[in-house]
C-alpha cells in the first residue's frame, strides 16, 4: 500500500502542490480554531518538510521565503508569533475507525523565530512538528493533493478547510458528494460553539461564502443541496466536480 510520505517524497519537486494527508485535510478543530492566516501557515509548514514531515526533527525556512508567496501576508516576526500561537492551539481530532480510535493533539510541539538577523529580513523560522500529526503523517495512506496557491489565495478559514476537506475525497472513485449533518459540516468549518448557531445563519455566513470563493478561486466547482426533516434542516450534501 502506497504511504502519504512517500507520495509527499516523489512529488517534492513540484511546488504548485502540497501532499497532505487525508487524515489531517478532514481533521477537526474542536477547540481554539485557526485564522485563515494561521492555516496558511500550516499548509506552507507541511509543504516544506514535504516527505520528512513525520520525522521528530527541526524544520527551517526564512522570513524572506514566506514574504514571497503570493497570498501570504507580508509577514514579521509580531505577525508569526501570533500564527504559531494559533496552531499551538490548536486541537486536532481524527477518528481511524480502522483502529478503532481517536488521536488527539496538537499540530506543533514547538516554533522558534531567531531574529538575530532580523535588519537584514532574514528572520529564521525554525519548528517541530507535534508527536500526533507525526503518528498521522507516519500511518497514512490516503492523502490529498492540494493546489498550494489556491489555499493562499482562499481569504476565509470555513473556505480553507472546506476546500482541504473535499480535495481529500476528489480523486476516489465513483465519489462526487459527500451529505454532512449540520453538526459535523459545522465541525469540518471550523465554526466555533455558539457561533451562528440558526442554520440560516450558518448558511449565509459561512456555508454560501465559501462555496462562492472556492468556485471562484479553484479548479472545483462546488454546489450545495439542503436536506429537510419538515421544515428543518438536517443535512447537507456538498457535490463536486472538475472544471
Amino acid at each position: 500500500m502506497i504511504k502519504t510520505l512517500q507520495v509527499a517524497t516523489d512529488r517534492a519537486h513540484d511546488h504548485a502542490k502540497t501532499v497532505l494527508p487525508a487524515e489531517v485535510a478532514r481533521g477537526v478543530y474542536i477547540e481554539n480554531p485557526p485564522s485563515a492566516e494561521a492555516l496558511k501557515l500550516m499548509h506552507l509548514l507541511i509543504a516544506t518538510a514535504g516527505g520528512r514531515m513525520a520525522e521528530d526533527v527541526r524544520h527551517e525556512l526564512r522570513l524572506a521565503s514566506i514574504k514571497s508567496i503570493t497570498g501570504m501576508r507580508n509577514h514579521s516576526r509580531a505577525t508569526l508569533r501570533k500564527l504559531f500561537i494559533e496552531l499551538a492551539g490548536a486541537v486536532m481530532v481524527f477518528d481511524d475507525t480502522d483502529a478503532q480510535c481517536e488521536i488527539i493533539g496538537g499540530f506543533l510541539d514547538r516554533a522558534k523565530l531567531d531574529y538575530r538577523d532580523e535588519a537584514s529580513d532574514d528572520l529564521l523560522v525554525a519548528w517541530w512538528f507535534g508527536g500526533a500529526f507525526r503518528e498521522m503523517a507516519e500511518n497514512s495512506c490516503h492523502w490529498a493533493i492540494m493546489d498550494r496557491q489556491t489555499v493562499f489565495a482562499l481569504s476565509s478559514k470555513y473556505s480553507i478547510l472546506l476546500f482541504q476537506y473535499v480535495s481529500s475525497l476528489v480523486n476516489l472513485n465513483y465519489v462526487t458528494s459527500k451529505t454532512f449533518t449540520v453538526p459535523e459540516l459545522r465541525a469540518v468549518m471550523g465554526v466555533s460553539e455558539g457561533k451562528l448557531g440558526r442554520f440560516a445563519n450558518f448558511n449565509a455566513w459561512a456555508i454560501q461564502p465559501a462555496i462562492a470563493e472556492i468556485n471562484q478561486t479553484s479548479r472545483l466547482t462546488l454546489t450545495v443541496t439542503p436536506r429537510k426533516s419538515g421544515r428543518t434542516v438536517t443535512g447537507i450534501t456538498i457535490a463536486w466536480a472538475e472544471k
